[in-house]
């Protein structure tokens, strides 16, 4: 749980939901002070702003040392965009393990997508997302570790897909980037709308927004460019 993910070249994630409960207490531990720092960040950097907090202030709110920060963490952009770094790091999951069946590579990647989102079972996910998501859009180092992160995560992605599917041509292979890019573009869009819902929408309503997104890709593609008339 302390290393770097070689994939996305951060902290890895933690166990969710049941798998979590199975763990020894020592690791249950573990994983309650990763919570509790992301839980004090993200409190703490929406009280007084992401750079009116220090990374001292933090560790001494949670009685942790900056060392045992960086086991878990390897800057404040990484412990404040944790809830939807831990999203794809279930999506990644998943996608090494589902097995395709001739579907749209797009399919694949919204299903993998969707059951990652499932294992997202903590009552406070969701909140978290949205405090990180708005304090992202308000802080140039957290929207630039996130563009790195996404970045990270497309290539892993890319490197599952050219591992496990029949895409040996160059046309093939252009054809994979181009789906893991309308996804990504699909993704941001549901996230954006669903950020701005009123009241405190849970995963299901992030659900629908990503089904929404992902159904409107194919008519985007074919979407004519017709002059509007007076």
């Amino acid at each position: 749980m302390t290393s770097t993910d070689a994939r996305t070249g951060s902290a890895a994630k933690a166990p969710t939901g049941a798998s979590a409960e199975r763990l020894p207490l020592r690791e249950r531990k573990k994983l309650r002070t990763r919570q509790a720092l992301i839980d004090t960040a993200l409190e703490l950097f929406t009280d007084r702003g992401f750079d009116g907090a220090t990374l001292d202030e933090l560790c001494d709110a949670v009685e942790v040392s900056k060392r045992t920060f960086f086991r878990y963490f390897t800057s404040k952009e990484d412990v404040a965009m944790a809830p939807t770094q831990d999203l794809w790091a279930a999506f990644l999951d998943d996608l090494e393990t589902r097995e395709p069946s001739g579907e749209l590579v797009l399919e694949l990647l919204r299903a993998s997508l969707l059951a990652a989102l499932e294992r997202m079972t903590d009552a406070g996910w969701a909140r978290r997302v949205r405090l990180s998501r708005r304090l992202a859009a308000e802080t140039p180092s957290m929207d630039a570790h996130g563009l790195h992160f996404c970045d990270r995560t497309v290539r892993a992605a890319a490197d599952i897909l050219r591992r496990r599917l029949d895409v040996d041509e160059p046309a093939d292979v252009l054809g994979l980037r181009l789906a893991l890019d309308f996804f990504v573009a699909a993704h941001r869009h549901a996230l954006e709308a669903w950020v701005t819902l009123p009241g405190e929408p849970g995963r299901a309503a992030l659900a629908d927004e990503l089904r929404r997104a992902f159904a409107a890709v194919p008519g985007a593609l074919t979407l004519a460019a017709e002059p509007r008339t007076a």
